[in-house]
Order: structure tokens, then C-alpha cells, then sequence
């Protein structure tokens, strides 16, 4: 290697993106050209930055396996800087396999821990866990030590866990003392800032609404209190939870009965709130007193549901108190809204993805967002990317794509 790749190669450690440009931005061998890509992804052009890497791919010989994998690995970290999660974690396993076999254990972990932040920009927590347990124990760069521990926090955030979070923070901090590399500490800034947040909004009977904090979103879910959440369109107490997300009309129901609670509710307003029906038959109270019956043996774990002399009423198992949890905006499309304020250029196949829906679904939710002006649309057909402001004042971790555990 010579003096000039060393130099660029050190100066990217540290995170001197222009630095290694003024070593290798006029050449055009395969090492030049990956360093170039890194250096490119490092100032965000990362579809230039993916280009170089390509060529440098290409321009290493099949004797050269162990650049190659690095080179790969380097595509799949702006692959996901760029959100495109359609592509095959087969070939950055085989670039990790290959590296690890090689001796470059540092890129090997690399590559593994781009495998966990995708799963957990799917919603995929539980295999995140797991892909994490695994790098537990290794010794590692003090600046892969700090992306693993942001991991660890965010997988912990996701799953409520604030405590884990904040000693996951700690331990990031420590290391990022020790990499000296500012864009990790800003990082680390960031993850904090989303704990000091409002996250959810409790509804009160009297109509009064109490900001939340994550902190406080767990305190609720781990007490015995019925929560009605509709951050994660779901019902939970204590250690038990059902999921709703797939049952809307169920939740709706739901949600209504529970605004009400001790009280009953009208059987029209019911089928208003549900069925978005304002003139109810006989047809749609038939219809009803189904979903209610489905509604039951759903939650029949946490509460019943009684009728009254005028429509139903929540009946919480053990006496517990119902509390109704609400996303800091309301909408139908939050958690969509929520993956873009995230200010990475998403296009809608990754959006369907991550939310686990269909092209056409998300296409015709953000022709809603973009003609309330809440998102916008840059390039065209395939190239076509989709950029929301970014959310001020309150987190979205409640909102993004994840399943809480059921019981």
C-alpha cells in the first residue's frame, strides 16, 4: 500500500473526508476509488460514493477477495444510508464470512452490525436482538464499539426499555472519548435528546391531554393499567399485550369504548367511529354486535365488554384503570410520517418494506401526505424519492414499524 492510500486510509478513521480527498481524489486504481467512495458517503453524495465503489469492485482481481468483501461492505453501508432494503443480506454475510476468515475482524463486525441496523429499520427487533447478542464480548475499535452500543440503546428504546437505553448511552460515550470522532458524538446527542422528548399523549376523561415521555410510556405499560395504545395500535397490562395493528376496525372500537371508560357508548357512535357510517341501519348494528363478539374474544385476557340499555361499555379485568395513549400528531399514515422525518430520502418500495404493505398502499398514502404538504417527492419514476421535514420537539420512536412482545 502506498503512502498516499495510508494516508487517505487514516484520515477516513477519523473522519477527515476532505483530507482524504486531497490524497487520492485524481487517481483512479481500485484502492483510490474505494476510498474515494468512502470519502463521498462520509459528505452524504452517497449515490457517487456507491458508483466509486462499484468500480473499485470491479477493478479488484479475483486474487484480491479481501478487498473485494471491504468494497462490499462499504456499498452496503450506503445502501443503507440511501434506505434501499430490497437487496439480499446473503452477499454481506459472504462479505463478512470472507473477511472474518481473512483476519480483517474489524470490517467482518462492520458488516455485521449494518445487518442489525437494517433489522431494526424493518421493525425486525427480535432477529436485532439476536444479531446483537452475537457481537457481545468481541473486542472491537473504540468507533464500531460506540455503533454497537447506539444499536443496543435504540433496539432497547424500541422495546421500551429506557434503563437499558441510558447505560447503553453511557457505555457509546465512553467509547466515542476514546474514537475522538465528532459525527459519533453528535450521534450519541441525538439518541439522548429523543429520552427528554414527548412521545405520547394521555387522554384524560375531562378532555385534558399530558404530554409523555418514554420513560413515562414504560412506566404505564409495565403497570397493571389497561393502556390503550395507538402509538403501536395495540392493548396491554403489565406483562400482557395484544397487538391490533392488522384489526383496525377492532381498535377502533376499542379506542372508543376505552375515551368512555367507566362510562358506556352509543351504539351509533360506535358504528360512526368504526364504520365511518353517520346514517346506521339495521344492516350495520348487525354488523355491530360481530365485531364486537371478535372485539371480546380478543381482549378477554384484560377486560370485558358489557352491554348497556344504550350501546357497551369497557369493563377492565381487576378493577384496573384504563388509559388511552395517543401518537404526539394524530393521522392515519403516522408511523409512514414517521419513517421519513428521519431526513433520509426514502423511496416507496423501502417504505413498503419497512411498514410491511403493499407499493400501491403506500403510493396512495403519500399522495395524501404530499397534497397536505407534508411530504415531498424528488426525482422521477424510478428514481423517485420521498423527503419529509423533520419532527421538532417530540420522538418517533413509538411510531416507527415494530411489534411489542405478547405475552
Amino acid at each position: 500500500m502506498d503512502s498516499l492510500i495510508s494516508a487517505a486510509a487514516r484520515a477516513l478513521a477519523t473522519g477527515d473526508a476532505l483530507g482524504a480527498l486531497q490524497c487520492v481524489a485524481l487517481r483512479d486504481d481500485p484502492p483510490a476509488l474505494a476510498l474515494r467512495g468512502i470519502a463521498m458517503a462520509q459528505l452524504g453524495e452517497h449515490v457517487r460514493a456507491r458508483d466509486l465503489l462499484r468500480r473499485a469492485a470491479r477493478g479488484f482481481g479475483r486474487h484480491e477477495a479481501l478487498a473485494r468483501a471491504r468494497c462490499l461492505v462499504a456499498e452496503a453501508e450506503v445502501a443503507l444510508a440511501l434506505r434501499d432494503l430490497g437487496g439480499s443480506p446473503r452477499m454481506l454475510a459472504a462479505a463478512a464470512a470472507t473477511l472474518q476468515a481473512r483476519g480483517d475482524t474489524a470490517n467482518a463486525l462492520q458488516a455485521r452490525l449494518i445487518e442489525v441496523r437494517r433489522l431494526l429499520l424493518l421493525g425486525q427487533l427480535a432477529d436485532a436482538g439476536a444479531a446483537l447478542s452475537a457481537l457481545e464480548g468481541r473486542a472491537m475499535p473504540p468507533a464500531l464499539a460506540v455503533m454497537v452500543e447506539l444499536a443496543t440503546a435504540e433496539l432497547a428504546l424500541r422495546s421500551l426499555c429506557v434503563e437499558a437505553a441510558r447505560a447503553a448511552l453511557q457505555r457509546a460515550d465512553a467509547a466515542a472519548e476514546r474514537a475522538r470522532v465528532p459525527a459519533l458524538q453528535a450521534e450519541i446527542a441525538h439518541v439522548r435528546a429523543a429520552l427528554d422528548r414527548p412521545a405520547a399523549r394521555r387522554l384524560a376523561r375531562d378532555g385534558a391531554v399530558q404530554a409523555l415521555r418514554l420513560d413515562d410510556v414504560a412506566a404505564l405499560r409495565a403497570s397493571d393499567a389497561l393502556v390503550v395504545d395507538a402509538c403501536r395500535r395495540g392493548v396491554g397490562a403489565a406483562e400482557v399485550w395484544q397487538p391490533m395493528a392488522s384489526r383496525p376496525v377492532l381498535f377502533a372500537l376499542l379506542r372508543t369504548l376505552a375515551r368512555a371508560w367507566p362510562g358506556d357508548v352509543d351504539r351509533a357512535v360506535l358504528i360512526a367511529e368504526a364504520f365511518r357510517i353517520r346514517r346506521p341501519d339495521e344492516t350495520h348494528r348487525a354488523r355491530l354486535r360481530v365485531e364486537l363478539g371478535r372485539l371480546r374474544a380478543l381482549v378477554t385476557a384484560l377486560a370485558q365488554i358489557e352491554a348497556t340499555p344504550r350501546g357497551f361499555a369497557l369493563r377492565p379485568c381487576s378493577a384496573r384503570e384504563v388509559v388511552v395513549l395517543v401518537p404526539p400528531f394524530e393521522g392515519d399514515q403516522a408511523s409512514l410520517v414517521a419513517l421519513l422525518s428521519d431526513g433520509a430520502a426514502w423511496s416507496t418500495s423501502a417504505l413498503a418494506v419497512a411498514l410491511g404493505a403493499s407499493q400501491r398502499t403506500v403510493q396512495r398514502a403519500l399522495a395524501e401526505l404530499e397534497a397536505e404538504g407534508r411530504v415531498r417527492a424528488i426525482g422521477q419514476t424510478r428514481s423517485r424519492r420521498w423527503l419529509a421535514p423533520s419532527l421538532a420537539g417530540f420522538t418517533t420512536i413509538l411510531l416507527l414499524p415494530a411489534a411489542l412482545p405478547t405475552a
